[in-house]
């Protein structure tokens, strides 16, 4: 059975993605929790990753890191399974959106930290803050309005993309970031998702906690 090995459900943005796509599409797997920032965390790591991070997934005798290369050896695997959009249009714009949120957008990643344990006051939006939520919700935008044919997620249904942008959902609702009606709409989707729904369960259930990931930050609610 693949094993998929990640970090702390509160925190681990780079964790959700895959295991969102392995649950969407009822892909049997096991999970391992490394549990983030503890004296012990990269090398236990290092036993599944050679980068020393987090996901990672086990099938056998390989090993794929990162999450979105994990997403996409998962759709070699599985071709049964539409984890990218089925028209080749749609597939394109999905995998170039899904890169540029994985290599991009590191002013909305530093400011506003994944963490699904709080709600925060919004923080201040710096230029280039502003620049990536607008961004982002251009992407949205176009992907719903060219090839989401009036359905809930970014291409019609649940693909990898939706999975690669849900870590940015959370930022936006956990620091409450003002955002235009439609985002909204497609935010709740995606926060009322069943495969969503679990993880975040599971999230506020854990152990674990890092101040660190508060840090900086106003709280409002806190959920654990």
């Amino acid at each position: 059975m693949l094993k998929l090995v990640i970090g702390n459900k509160l925190y681990s943005s780079w964790s959700l993605r895959p295991w969102l796509v392995l649950s969407h599409f009822d892909i049997p797997f096991e999970e391992e929790i490394i549990p983030l920032r503890t004296p012990e965390s990269r090398g236990r790591m290092l036993e599944f990753s050679p980068s020393g991070k987090v996901p990672a997934l086990v099938d056998g005798d390989v090993t794929v890191w990162e999450s979105l290369a994990i997403i996409e050896y998962l759709a070699e695997k599985f071709p049964e399974f539409a984890i990218w959009p089925q028209n080749g249009n749609a597939r394109a714009h999905a995998r170039a959106v899904s890169n540029e949120m994985h290599s991009g957008f590191q002013a909305l990643r530093q400011a506003c930290p994944m963490h699904l344990g709080a709600r925060f006051a919004t923080p201040q939006i710096t230029e280039p803050l502003q620049a990536a939520i607008d961004r982002v919700e251009d992407i949205w935008s176009e992907a719903r309005n060219r090839f989401g044919g009036g359905q809930p997620f970014l291409y019609g249904a649940f693909s990898a993309a939706d999975a690669m942008y849900a870590p940015v959902v959370t930022r936006f609702d956990s620091y409450q970031i003002p955002v235009r009606e439609a985002t909204r709409t497609y935010m709740d989707a995606v926060l009322a998702h069943l495969s969503f729904a679990a993880w975040r369960d599971a999230a506020l259930a854990e152990p674990w906690s890092i101040p660190d990931y508060a840090a900086g930050h106003t709280l409002v609610e806190s959920f654990v």
